[in-house]
């Protein structure tokens, strides 16, 4: 026990002794602490102060500075603004000058004003004693002589106006002949088309007679089937190796050659192969109608066209007009249209499409009653084609007046492939004799001694004999020609005469 207590009084003296060791020491920290920082707070008292007195004195030298630029722009704005007030004065000196000029200006103004006034009255004076005395020596009035004055200006403007107008006229219709002559000429220079008629095939030859017996069959069914189907008349007569087949529809017509063609290579002819042939005979002819009006439409660019439409044109292939392809004719007009359209500057592709539609109703021209332009029109109305395309093909034989450029081309385009030579048979065998007779009628004159029919039956050209003819018997001839051409012939148009002979050529217009 004694020993325990004195362990513990140990500790708490070794405790006590150190509390009091570790406050000395602490002690002694905190006052060379403060120590420090009061040497330091000193320190930085100092600092400041002089870093105060340095401030201030470039604080100081800067207010200096600036006092003195300050001082210097004064002295610069105070020149500048004497400078300007002597401009300003130096202006207003110019100004009260120029207004003492401008003062003296008005009053020598206002003084020729007064003269010239009083010139001004001095003159209407005068004019009127003019007037005056005009008027007694003349007998007539003022207003007299100014009706008489304008009259005549009035007759002579007239005369000159006429005489203007009528020159205008001519030049403009010489132009425009010209104009027109060389856009035909162009167009049709342009268009090369075959100029062989085609007829549709109404004849079927077959092998031997001994087929007629066949196709008529027993107690006549075959053929009573064939006409029934086709709805053509099928003529079987004494023609050698040939049988005739009659029907105003083109299309029926070229069914049944497709039919009779079958059945004769076939061998088998009996009313069920008949209808067999005559369905497959349908079939393509469909096809090629609507392959023609589709190969017609293509070749000129048209879209966009009715199937009804393609059908309907390409029917036309079947169809001839005096030994013309209607749909070939159809074609070469587009393109004349077309060439001419250009030539014009007017819309290409309108004429182009009224081209080849403006035949359209000879397709149907069999089945409905009137003029195939009015049928023409009137389908292509109900298919939905634009007005301009109507009128063109209403138009294009003269039922209706044309009133559009398109109109006029179809119209000219049409006459043009019509009547060209080798378009039509009967025209060509009609050209070829009136070119005949012309050139006969002016070898029957005495001296002649060769003759040709030009530009297609347009001008002649005469050779004389020159010991027979002389220059003024030359006149004489070619207007008796042309006089004879006039009684004698029927001509579109007018014909040119020229006598030529070695020294002179002379025209004759008839």
């Amino acid at each position: 026990m004694p020993d325990f207590v004195i362990i513990i009084a140990s500790l708490v003296i070794g405790v006590l002794v150190g509390f009091v060791i570790n406050r000395f020491v602490v002690i002694g920290k905190i006052n060379r602490s403060r120590e420090s920082a009061e040497r330091l707070l000193a320190d930085a008292t100092k600092q400041a102060e002089t870093t105060k007195k340095e401030l201030l004195l470039e604080a100081r030298d800067e207010i200096f500075q600036l006092k003195a630029t300050a001082e210097e722009e004064a002295k610069e704005r105070r020149k500048d603004l004497s400078a300007l007030e002597n401009r300003l004065l130096q202006r207003e000196e110019s100004i009260e000058r120029r207004a003492d000029s401008i003062d003296k200006r008005e009053h020598q103004l206002s003084s020729q004003a007064g003269q010239i006034a009083k010139q001004e009255k001095d003159l209407e004076d005068a004019i009127l004693e003019e007037k005056h005395r005009l008027e007694q020596l003349a007998g007539m009035s003022t207003d007299q002589a100014r009706e008489v004055l304008l009259d005549r200006v009035r007759d002579d403007t007239t005369h000159d106006a006429a005489i203007i107008i009528r020159e205008t006229e001519t030049r403009a219709r010489e132009e425009a002949d010209r104009k027109a002559r060389n856009i035909v000429g162009i167009a049709i220079q342009r268009v090369a088309a075959d100029h062989t008629a085609e007829s549709t095939v109404s004849v079927v030859h077959i092998p031997s007679d001994d087929l007629k017996g066949r196709i008529i069959g027993r107690e006549g069914r075959n053929i009573r089937a064939f006409e029934q189907l086709t709805g053509i008349n099928l003529i079987i007569d004494d023609t050698p190796e040939a049988v005739i087949l009659s029907s105003f529809d083109p299309v029926r017509r070229e069914i049944g050659r497709i039919t009779l063609e079958t059945l004769i290579a076939d061998g088998r002819i009996h009313p069920a192969r008949i209808e067999e042939m005559f369905n497959k005979a349908t079939t393509l002819v469909e096809q090629q109608v609507r392959e023609a009006g589709e190969a017609a439409a293509f070749e000129m660019g048209i879209p966009n066209l009715h199937t009804d439409i393609v059908r309907t044109l390409g029917r036309l292939r079947f169809r001839t007009s005096y030994g013309q392809n209607v749909l070939k004719h159809s074609l070469e007009v587009a393109h004349l249209a077309g060439v001419m359209a250009a030539e014009l500057d007017v819309d290409i592709k309108l004429a182009k499409r009224a081209g080849l539609l403006h035949d359209l109703g000879k397709a149907i021209d069999h089945e409905i009653e009137g003029p195939h332009a009015v049928i023409g029109a009137d389908l292509a109305r109900r298919l939905g084609e634009p007005k301009e395309i109507l009128h063109c093909i209403e138009a294009h034989h003269g039922d209706v007046e044309p009133t559009t450029v398109e109109a006029v081309l179809v119209q000219a385009a049409d006459a043009i492939s019509a009547s060209r030579p080798g378009a039509r048979r009967e025209t060509l065998e009609s050209y070829i004799k009136r070119l005949e007779k012309l050139e006969a009628l002016a070898e029957s004159h005495k001296g002649v001694e060769k003759t040709y029919a030009m530009q297609a039956g347009r001008e002649i050209r005469i050779m004389v004999k020159p010991d027979e003819i002389s220059d003024a018997e030359s006149v004489v001839l070619a207007r008796d020609i042309a006089k004879q051409i006039e009684e004698q012939l029927q001509y579109p148009g007018q014909i040119k005469v020229m006598v030529i002979r070695e020294s002179r050529a002379v025209e004759f217009a008839k």
